[in-house]
C-alpha cells in the first residue's frame, strides 16, 4: 500500500502553519509556506526517509521570515511562487491549474488573490486514490472560522473584492475535502479564527461567517473595515521573502559581561518584577504571541541581548525573534539576582490609588479590546506605541499600566521605567476582572447604539 506523506507544521507563537507533504513510495516531498527554522522539515523528511524536492509559497508571507531561502541555498532545493509575487530569487513560476508533484502526489494550483496578489491555495490529489482533491492547503485565504485580511498588500476594498471571488472558487471544492489553513488562532492575519488547525470544505461552508456573505458590497464593506494592527515589520519581511535567497543564522552565543544593547528580558513578569538589569524591557516568553509583541516593541536594525532563565528559553526566544526579522541578536545572558525591581499592583490596591487621585492608570490594550469596556479616566496608550510615547508620561504621578492579564501591561511598564517613569503594572488581573467585581467600566457607544 503506497505511503502518503502529510504532516501540518504549527508555530504555536506566531499562530502560523507549513506542511510536509509527499509520497514515501517515490521517496520525495514537498515544502508548503516553510518557516525560517527549515530543521523541523529537514528531519521529518530524514525520518520518514524522503527528499524534499520542492519548495511551494502560497504567498509572499508579511508576519514570517520563509524558510525558502535556507532551503534553496542548503539543500538546492528550487523554489516555486505565483508570478504577481515578483521575486527578484530565481524562481519556478506557478500560474493556475498547474500542478506540482511528488511521486504520485500532485498538488494542483487555485489562484486566489485577495489576501495578496500573488496568493494561490494547492489543492493535494492522491492519484492513486482518485483524481479530485482530498485536501486543500488554503493559505491566508479560507480560514478556519474566518477568511484573511485583505488589507496587507492593496487597498482594502480591492483586497476584498478579489477575497470574495477567490472563497467562491474553493467552495466549488466538495464538502468533504478537508482544509488546512496557513494561520490559525494567534495570528495577525485574520479577526475571528478558530483555535482547530484544520476543518472541511462543508463545515466551514455552514458556519464560516466570511462565507455566509453571499453579497460582494456587503462582502468588502464587513471585511474592509476591519482596524486590526498591522503585523510589525511588515515591509522589511515581505522584502526579506521576495528579495535573494537569507541564509543560516550565526551560532547564539552567551554573554558574561556587560553590555551596551536592549536588554530583552523574557521572563515571567513576576520574576521580571523581583528583579532585572537596569533599563532591561520584558516581554516574557509565553505559549504564544511573544514574537509579535516584540516585533512591536523593538526597531528593526536594534541591537538586542537575551536575558532568560534557562539556556532553553533564550534559544526559543532567539528563534522567534528571528522569525520576524529582528536578526540583530549579540547573544543572551542567565538571570543572575539582578536587583532592580518595580512593584506591582493588585486589583484591590488599584481601587485605593484610584480613589486617592494619586496615579496615572494606562490602558495598553488594543482599541478594540477597550472599546468593549475601560477604567472610567484612564489614558489609552496600546502597549506596542509605549516607547514613542514614555516621554508624553515623564515626570507625571506614578503611571500604573493595565491590560487583561499582565504580561502588556508589564511590558509598557518595564518600556517606562527604561525612560525613567515612575511605573507600576498590573499582574495577574486585569480589566475584566475589575468589571467583574462590581467596578465600573464605560463601554464605546457608536453613533445611533
Amino acid at each position: 500500500m503506497r505511503r502518503v506523506l502529510f504532516k501540518q507544521f504549527l508555530d504555536d507563537d506566531l499562530g502560523c502553519a507549513s506542511y510536509l507533504v509527499g509520497d514515501e513510495e517515490t521517496g520525495e516531498a514537498i515544502v508548503v509556506d516553510p518557516a525560517y527554522a527549515i530543521e523541523q522539515y529537514v528531519a521529518e523528511a530524514e525520518r520518514r526517509g524522503v527528499r524534499i524536492c520542492c519548495v511551494l509559497e502560497t504567498h509572499t508571507h508579511a508576519d514570517h521570515v520563509s524558510g525558502h531561502g535556507r532551503l534553496a541555498l542548503e539543500h538546492e532545493t528550487p523554489v516555486c511562487v505565483h508570478a504577481h509575487a515578483q521575486p527578484s530569487f530565481e524562481a519556478d513560476l506557478l500560474e493556475d491549474g498547474r500542478e506540482i508533484e511528488a511521486g504520485e502526489i500532485a498538488l494542483r494550483t487555485i489562484h486566489t488573490p485577495g489576501h495578496r496578489p500573488e496568493h494561490c491555495c494547492f489543492a493535494v490529489v492522491d492519484r492513486t486514490r482518485a483524481p479530485e482533491p482530498w485536501l486543500v492547503l488554503t493559505g491566508d485565504s479560507l480560514l478556519v472560522g474566518d477568511a484573511a485580511r485583505p488589507d496587507l498588500a492593496v487597498e482594502a476594498r480591492d483586497g476584498a473584492e478579489g477575497m470574495f471571488h477567490s472563497l467562491r472558487r474553493l467552495l466549488e471544492l466538495a464538502d468533504g475535502v478537508e482544509v488546512y489553513p496557513g494561520h490559525v488562532a494567534g495570528s495577525l492575519c485574520g479577526a475571528a479564527m478558530s483555535s482547530k488547525s484544520s476543518s472541511t470544505v462543508g463545515f466551514e461552508r455552514r458556519f464560516n461567517h466570511a462565507l455566509a456573505i453571499d453579497d460582494l458590497s456587503n462582502f468588502v464593506a464587513e471585511t474592509a473595515s476591519a482596524d486590526a494592527p498591522r503585523p510589525p515589520n511588515m515591509e522589511r519581511i515581505v522584502e526579506l521573502n521576495r528579495g535573494a535567497f537569507l541564509g543560516a543564522p550565526e551560532p547564539l552565543r552567551r554573554l558574561d559581561g556587560p553590555t551596551d544593547s536592549t536588554m530583552v528580558d523574557i521572563r515571567r513578569p513576576q520574576d521580571f518584577a523581583s528583579g532585572h538589569r537596569p533599563g532591561a524591557i520584558n516581554v516574557p516568553l509565553g505559549r504564544s504571541g511573544f514574537a509579535t509583541r516584540a516585533g512591536f516593541v523593538f526597531e528593526p536594525d536594534e541591537r538586542l541581548v537575551i536575558y532568560a532563565g534557562s539556556d532553553d528559553d533564550a534559544g526559543r526566544a532567539v528563534k522567534a525573534l528571528q522569525a520576524v526579522a529582528l536578526f540583530g541578536i549579540d547573544g543572551y545572558a542567565l538571570a543572575d539576582g539582578a536587583s532592580e525591581r518595580i512593584e506591582p499592583v493588585t486589583i484591590d490596591e488599584l481601587e485605593r490609588l484610584l480613589e486617592s487621585g494619586s496615579i496615572e492608570l494606562v490602558d495598553v490594550r488594543e482599541k478594540d479590546e477597550r472599546d468593549q469596556g475601560y477604567i472610567p479616566e484612564s489614558l489609552h496608550i496600546p502597549y506596542r506605541r509605549m516607547r514613542a510615547c514614555a516621554e508624553e508620561l515623564r515626570g507625571n504621578s506614578t503611571v500604573v499600566t493595565i491590560c487583561e492579564g499582565g504580561a502588556r501591561a508589564s511590558i509598557a511598564a518595564s518600556i517606562l521605567a527604561r525612560a525613567g517613569v515612575d511605573a507600576r503594572p498590573v499582574l495577574g488581573a486585569g480589566v475584566s476582572e475589575w468589571q467583574a467585581r462590581g467596578n465600573q467600566c464605560v463601554q464605546f457607544r457608536r453613533c445611533g447604539s
